[in-house]
């Protein structure tokens, strides 16, 4: 007997069109617009794995394009994209927990998403206040107008325009632990996985299961 299933608390989004491919949380009981493509996951191991690299790959390959960014189309990106056997969507993340491969993808991302958050929204310029309405989230507030300044610079399309070392290497952290649920790690960490090669093996994947 499966497990149930606990109510989200979370989610995952991403925007349809975006110059950077980039998932992040939102919390209930905040609702996302008609802009965002909604995965409705709140693991770190499916966060991780969407955000690795190789799902970059197939959503840029597989995805449109509206002039200059690419467009996230749920139908021929994530719905074909072969995620690592044992870790596919259709299984709850419960049943995957003690999973090593599933622990190390969830452990990187989680430690990605608290690094950018923490570029987000630093301690020493914003402060936290308890939303008013029961069930959400706090309001993050400035501290003063210089922060209110600087925060406005503060977004995840300059964050990933000037990709930091320390973002670069949570980066490569998540990409080997995903490369690893693959069976590909020794061939990550040799180099051998070029873009086109990556994308021939996910192909492959994809078709292999389109057959069974």
């Amino acid at each position: 007997m499966r497990k149930a299933i606990a109510p989200l608390s979370r989610y995952l989004v991403t925007p349809e069109t975006a110059q950077h491919r980039i998932f992040v949380w939102l919390q209930l009981p905040i609702l996302p617009d008609k802009n965002l493509i909604v995965i409705p996951r709140d693991d770190d191991t499916i966060f991780g794995i969407l955000q690795s690299r190789f799902h970059e790959l197939w959503a840029l390959r597989k995805g449109s394009d509206l002039q200059d960014r690419p467009r996230y189309t749920h139908t021929s990106v994530f719905a074909t994209f072969p995620i690592p056997e044992g870790l596919t969507p259709n299984i709850p993340a419960a049943d995957y927990a003690d999973d090593p491969h599933a622990r190390a993808i969830g452990e990187a991302a989680a430690r990605l998403n608290t690094l950018r958050e923490n570029w987000l929204n630093p301690k020493e310029l914003v402060e936290r206040v308890p939303e008013v309405v029961e069930g959400y989230p706090d309001r993050i507030l400035p501290k003063d107008e210089a922060a209110a300044k600087e925060l406005k610079k503060r977004t995840l399309t300059n964050l990933y325009n000037a990709r930091p070392a320390w973002l670069d290497h949570a980066h490569r952290a998540l990409d080997e632990a995903v490369a690893e649920a693959y069976g590909w790690g020794d061939d990550y960490r040799a180099g051998l996985l070029t873009d086109d090669e990556t994308l021939a093996r996910l192909f492959r994947l994809n078709q292999e299961r389109a057959d069974v």
